[in-house]
């Protein structure tokens, strides 16, 4: 699944995320969804969300 729709993404879901700085390499970090950021339905970037840590990031793939 992809991490465009917020309707795939909830809280304690693995993921991984490419973050502000990473954008350009495309590196991805893997986390646990902490909170949703994107109030959307729907980013064509990725759901923005905040893993457990801090680490924000848009959603690239959705893990488990």
């Amino acid at each position: 699944m992809d991490g465009n729709n917020r309707d795939n993404i909830k809280q304690g879901t693995r993921v991984l995320v490419v973050q502000k700085q990473d954008q350009p390499t495309g590196k991805l970090t893997e986390g646990i969804v902490e909170r949703i950021l994107t109030n959307s339905s729907y980013h064509p970037h990725g759901i923005k969300v905040c893993l457990v840590g801090g680490i924000v990031g848009r959603v690239k793939q959705i893990l488990s």
